[in-house]
């Protein structure tokens, strides 16, 4: 059995992490959990059945001797407790964002090791059997070339939502919806279309009381020369994750909110495209499974018993966190970013705002 702990005993934890741990019980046993509020932590251990309630994360790593840890805390503290995790020989899943800026999560990333511990990011969207299936049909030219994307994350969050001392604040959580809302959406993206090479954005805090911005908009280039348009926010009221993409074959739309299955994509031929066949096999992935934690953890799980990296760590995580501080600093900087261009000596490789205020 894989021993894991969960750190932070939130909303999230309960949730989303309990509930996949619990569909890989077969394989996976909760031992233990830390949260610095005593009396929650304990609480949450008692209505879960889990062993041993914790308050400080390096008493738990000594005495549960974890496998792996789920990482369920403001964002502020990952970088920290994701290495200390490491450091004890524990794989670890950390919640989104992975961390404050590039140069926490390359800290992070070194104290990997070849064959694991290991640190994964909740990039759930990537593990439907819906994406799943899209990217197999693009990787096989099913339904031609890539060449219009559009992602949105557009939701609302209303000002007693930030009323939380993390939220809002570029100290505590990197940004505003661009990092702790649209990131889903913009890893689903690139997992999709693969690698970016250019992003121009503007960004701005047009109605919530933060530091951060409440909104940006920003243009994506493609290394396979397709575009897209990007647009997070906590300012609408109709609330929806959308992402569009047009293929030279095809138009395939995703509509959601928090979590996707089969039924909410949908595949649009193209006019030339009459083998209703081929479009069948389009509309049809072989099985159904929702975008999830679950679905998440059982593609972790695997990578954890082979020793090998799972898709969301390393290079694998670290590509969306990149197209956000591009964003950011193509936002804030008024330039275009190309990747790869903010490197250890940019003020936007240390602060996902380079130091600078809206």
């Amino acid at each position: 059995m894989i021993r894991v702990a969960i750190v932070g005993t939130g909303g999230i934890a309960g949730i989303c992490h309990v509930p996949a741990l619990r569909a890989e019980a077969h394989r996976a046993r909760i031992v233990a959990a830390v949260d610095v509020d005593a009396d929650r932590v304990k609480d949450f251990c008692a209505e879960r059945d889990i062993p041993a309630a914790h308050t400080d994360l390096g008493e738990m790593l000594a005495e549960a001797e974890p496998d792996l840890v789920h990482v369920c805390t403001p964002p502020h503290v990952h970088a920290e407790q994701v290495r200390a995790c490491l450091n004890a020989g524990a794989w670890v899943l950390c919640e989104k964002p992975p961390a404050l800026s590039l140069a926490e999560y390359d800290a992070m990333a070194a104290a990997e090791r070849d064959g694991g511990p290991y640190a994964a990011v909740v990039y759930q969207h990537r593990f439907g059997s819906g994406a799943r299936h899209l990217r197999r049909l693009i990787a096989d030219g099913e339904l031609g070339r890539p060449l219009v994307a559009v992602c949105l994350t557009t939701w609302y969050r209303d000002h007693a939502y930030f009323d939380v001392p993390w939220r809002g604040r570029w100290d505590t959580e990197g940004g505003g919806p661009t990092m702790g809302h649209g990131i889903h959406q913009m890893d689903l993206l690139l997992a999709t279309l693969g690698d970016w090479t250019e992003v121009r954005a503007m960004a701005g805090r047009l109605d919530r009381n933060v530091e951060t911005e409440d909104v940006s908009m920003a243009t994506v280039r493609f290394a396979n020369g397709a575009m897209a348009s990007v647009v997070n926010s906590v300012l609408s009221p109709r609330e929806e994750s959308r992402l569009r993409f047009d293929l030279t074959d095809a138009t395939v739309d995703l509509a959601h909110l928090y979590g996707y299955g089969n039924t909410d994509w949908t595949y649009t031929p193209a006019p030339h495209v009459t083998d209703e066949a081929r479009i069948a096999a389009w509309r049809t992935p072989e099985t159904d499974v929702p975008s999830s934690h679950t679905a998440l953890l059982a593609d972790l799980l695997d990578a954890y018993e082979r020793g090998e990296r799972p898709v969301t760590s390393g290079a694998g995580g670290r590509q969306t966190l990149e197209l956000i501080a591009a964003l950011y600093k193509s936002a804030f900087a008024g330039v275009p970013v190309r990747q790869g261009e903010i490197d250890e000596t940019d003020p936007f490789y240390r602060d996902m705002n380079g130091g600078r205020e809206l």
